[in-house]
Parts: C-alpha cells; sequence; structure tokens
C-alpha cells in the first residue's frame, strides 16, 4: 500500500492548504499538502522533503496528527496527516494553483479532496 504524507503546517496560528490541479477528480479541490514517502525516509523526512519541492519553503514535520485509510482510484493509499512547523520561505506554487493561510475555524469555507475533508472537519471538532 502506497504511503503519502501531509502537512499541517502552522505560521502564525493559521495552517497552510492549497488547491489542486491534478489528478482531473481533484482538480480544484483543497488539500493539506505533502506527497509521497521515499524508500528509507521517515514521514517528517518526507514532509519536510515534499514541501521543499513543492512549495520551496521549509518546514519542521512534528507528530503525527490522524492516519487515514483511502480508496482510491488507484488504489489504496495509507495518508499520515502530521503537524509541521514553518521556518522559512513563502510558498511558491509548483504543483498548486493557489493557496492560504487559514483559520481552523474556516476550512469549513472550502471544498476539500475526500481524505482531507475528513480531517478540516476534525481539526474544527478538536479546536472548537
Amino acid at each position: 500500500m502506497k504511503e503519502v504524507v501531509a502537512g499541517l503546517i502552522k505560521k502564525n496560528n493559521k495552517l497552510l492548504i492549497a488547491r489542486r490541479t491534478f489528478p482531473p477528480e481533484l482538480n480544484g479541490k483543497w488539500e493539506f499538502p505533502g506527497g509521497k514517502i521515499e524508500r528509507n525516509e521517515t514521514p517528517q523526512q518526507g514532509l519536510e522533503r515534499e514541501i521543499l519541492e513543492e512549495f520551496n519553503m521549509r518546514v519542521c514535520a512534528k507528530g503525527n496528527f490522524i492516519s487515514i485509510l483511502h480508496e482510491h482510484a488507484r488504489g489504496p493509499i495509507n495518508l499520515l496527516f502530521y503537524w509541521a512547523e514553518w521556518i522559512a520561505g513563502d510558498p511558491v506554487l509548483i504543483d498548486h494553483d493557489m493557496f492560504v493561510w487559514v483559520d481552523i475555524g474556516d476550512l469549513n469555507q472550502y471544498e476539500f479532496a475526500p481524505a482531507d475533508s475528513i480531517v478540516a472537519q476534525k481539526l474544527q471538532t478538536v479546536s472548537g
């Protein structure tokens, strides 16, 4: 099963979310950014590398918030959501067409990809 890591990246008490452009079924949906974990890489290392590659931004990955098994069209995925702190850099869009730093209480104003939607709801329950 493929493992993917996503970041709940905090800066000034806001979380980074980004809007996807692909695959077609997720075009226009919002997500907590991240990507595939490479061989011999911890989820935290994978998250830090992916954010640097996709946003040219440095983060420090912390602890796991939640893991979700998701049935994707291309097979099952284990999505690992980790807290992370912003260290440096302003997001540069490479694989997304938009980003925003958002208050947890405002997450319900965005249409998330299915697995990310579960996390957004959970975050609002925990923080509210």
